[in-house]
């Protein structure tokens, strides 16, 4: 690959414009900063939040204000490399850790950036003017962001890092997790890697539960031991697991990760719920001494991630189910709301 890439005057980006309007645009490309390497995009995993933009135009309290490229869970190969010769050189696969914390006076624990209030994250509309994401074929990233990726992991598998790390930081937060009992509440890509994870740090048990056969096929093929599909209340209370991890990202998932966690046990709540008041028993948390955890994203997590995936120890391989070219991306997010039919669902931005 060439030292010094020409860029093309645009190139094609998966562009939400607002609420059910997505398109692919070829957008302006601009010349990339001093600290920036230009990536050549090879693969893009569509993440519940770019579903939330185009069904929605908001993302929780993130409201789109403009049209915005979509994409964080991208890898790629460096076209250019960045001009004060800091990050990797050109023709290295990377990974992409797609947080900005942000500076200043605000508080937050100085060993967990992504608690950051300011933190801007890519293809998020929660500051105005947005942060574009990196659904595009060439993107400009901060060297900061980039990961290098070892020859022995594929570019497609390596996609899965962002969200695995989201995954392996939900299960850092459950703490020593050998020979326990775990539930899992949600089998999306979250939950089916969270799975994978755990069986991976030595879990005694692990039941899966979710309301549809196909994510509970993933969650049985990446290693959880028992696979529940919408189970009755009793047979909730009957699993008493010393660790839950709530992945489902709705109230009636934490509900059953509260009733299904055992006296004393901790559930990590890494779903991400909406916004305002939810209709959850709470009691039930009080009279049994449960700890309730928040997980939210991660933070250099993704080195253990990227060995651990290219070693093999980490088994993910069916978690990816479908994968569309960038050109059909509108097929691609219509197969990736639909959790009954997918896993993760990426699109392909060399194809």
């Amino acid at each position: 690959m060439s030292e010094y890439l020409t860029l093309p005057a645009t190139a094609p980006a998966v562009v939400a414009h607002g609420k059910g309007d997505l398109r692919v645009d070829h957008v302006p490309l601009a010349e990339p900063a001093p600290d920036e390497a230009v990536i050549d995009i090879a693969y893009g995993g569509i993440c519940g939040s770019d579903l939330h933009y185009w069904l929605h135009g908001a993302a929780g309290e993130s409201i789109l204000k403009d049209p915005m490229v979509l994409g964080h869970e991208v890898v790629g190969v460096v076209a250019r490399a960045a001009a004060d010769g800091t990050g990797p050189a050109v023709g290295t696969a990377v990974a992409v850790h797609p947080a900005t914390p942000a500076a200043g006076a605000a508080k937050y624990p100085a060993d967990r950036p992504n608690l950051s209030p300011g933190c801007t994250y890519l293809g998020s509309a929660a500051r105005h003017p947005h942060t574009d994401g990196a659904f595009l074929r060439y993107a400009n990233l901060p060297t900061r962001m980039l990961r290098p990726l070892p020859e022995s992991l594929p570019l497609r598998l390596a996609a899965l890092v962002e969200p695995a790390s989201v995954a392996w930081h939900a299960v850092a937060r459950a703490g020593d997790v050998r020979g326990k009992s775990v539930l899992v509440v949600g089998c999306g890509p979250i939950g089916t890697l969270a799975i994978a994870i755990l069986k991976r740090a030595g879990a005694g048990h692990i039941t899966a539960v979710d309301m549809h056969p196909l994510p509970l096929e993933i969650a049985v093929a990446v290693g959880a031991d028992l696979a529940l599909k919408a189970p009755e209340a009793e047979a909730v209370a009957a699993i008493e697991a010393d660790v839950v991890i709530e992945s489902s990202g709705n109230h009636f998932g934490l509900g059953t990760a509260i009733s299904g966690a055992t006296r004393g046990g901790r559930v990590v709540m890494v779903g991400l719920l909406p916004s305002g008041q939810q209709p959850v028993a709470i009691s039930l948390a009080i009279t049994r001494e449960l700890e309730l955890l928040g997980s939210f994203r991660f933070n250099e997590e993704i080195e253990e991630v990227i060995t651990a995936l290219a070693d093999g120890s980490l088994f993910v391989d069916p978690v990816i189910t479908h994968e569309y070219a960038a050109n059909d991306a509108l097929a691609a997010f219509d197969m990736a709301k639909n959790s009954a039919q997918s896993g993760k669902v990426l699109l392909n931005f060399s194809s």
